[in-house]
């Protein structure tokens, strides 16, 4: 069944939940919800903020549409369990109403296949003015760092990271034309450390035995992954984590109650003493390593050497409320705006 919603279809810039009839992958991550804007996109993301546009998000076509102009103009969505459609209806762009009605669809199908259809575009994309909103055409995601706001203070600053985009040709977009995207097989998808170090379907994957994850380091759960010093411990190699079976554990402790005793005592007493000391050393380092992590994250290894590819591998992305044009306010069912959170230094 399609709906019609109807505060979208009648207001600009604004941006509202939705609930999936199905699980979503998207970027490895399984969706349940997703929040659709007025201005031709998607967003995709766990955290809501005014900055919407920045990343995040499947976008058919965003731009600076306004739903409100005309009756005619609506945002509409359809979920049948296995696929979900949103069309944007005849909308037409905020203050070049002229150039005439925009309709075009994103649909997301539940085996993770996103797919563009375009059914009236009046103008060549590339004319449509990206200077009081942005034009994208394509997907992104992003994962949160926590930073801390001062090396004296506790307190720490979230900050979004985009870790990948993938932008079409705005030239090739006419009426008539579709784009179909096919996910590729990641390292979430993989639930044991044999299947995340073997798999052929994927590659540079590493088990966390700690958080029972396959991952690569790059995706929404990074900070997690670097929390719990996951770089490191996924060096390791699946024998590594192998437990002692039951029966071997009572094997062991038959044989040692039936040893005779020994009478070298001291010798013992000396071996076990210097084993506790050696594992609270351990301990030691290992809860000092993890501290420095928490409170240094983009220093970790893995992240230092990553951001320094290229100058704008991962794009920092900080958001202010104030002042933007392309901010959107998320609305409930009652149409009260829930207000964004994330600090920023600029708009895009």
């Amino acid at each position: 069944m399609e709906i019609i919603h109807g505060i979208l279809s009648n207001a600009h810039r604004q941006a509202a939940r939705v609930a999936l009839s199905f699980d979503f992958p998207f970027y490895g991550h399984y969706l349940r919800q997703i929040i659709i804007a007025t201005g031709g996109f998607i967003y995709m993301g766990e955290i809501t903020h005014r900055m919407l546009t920045a990343t995040q998000y499947v976008a058919p076509l965003m731009a600076n549409f306004d739903p409100s102009f005309t009756k005619n103009s609506t945002v509409r969505y359809s979920d049948n369990g296995n696929l979900f459609v949103v069309q944007w209806d005849k909308v037409r762009l905020k203050d070049r109403e002229a150039a005439g009605p925009f309709t075009f669809q994103a649909a997301l199908h539940k085996n993770g296949t996103i797919v563009f259809n375009y059914k009236d575009i009046p103008l060549p994309v590339e004319e449509i003015n990206s200077t009081e909103h942005p034009l994208k055409v394509g997907l992104s995601d992003a994962f949160m760092g926590h930073l801390p706001t001062s090396l004296l203070s506790e307190a720490k600053r979230r900050t979004i990271y985009e870790y990948h985009r993938v932008a079409i040709d705005t030239t090739k977009i006419v009426s008539g034309s579709a784009f179909e995207f096919t996910p590729l097989p990641t390292c979430l998808q993989h639930t044991s450390c044999d299947l995340c170090l073997t798999s052929n379907l994927t590659s540079s994957c590493g088990w966390c035995n700690t958080l029972q994850r396959c991952s690569d380091g790059i995706d929404r759960h990074r900070q997690e992954w670097l929390d719990y010093n996951c770089p490191e411990e996924a060096k390791g190699m699946c024998e590594d984590y192998n437990t002692v079976l039951p029966e071997q554990q009572s094997s062991f402790l038959s044989d040692i109650q039936t040893s005779p005793p020994n009478n070298g005592m001291t010798e013992n007493t000396a071996i076990i003493a210097g084993v506790v000391a050696a594992l609270v050393l351990l301990v030691a380092l290992t809860l000092l390593a993890v501290y420095y992590i928490n409170t240094h994250p983009t220093v970790a290894p893995p992240f230092y050497l990553m951001q320094r590819r290229t100058n704008n591998y991962w794009p920092s992305m900080k958001f202010r409320n104030q002042g933007c044009h392309s901010s959107y306010a998320e609305v409930e069912l009652g149409g009260h705006e829930k207000e964004g959170f994330i600090e920023a230094e600029h708009c895009c």
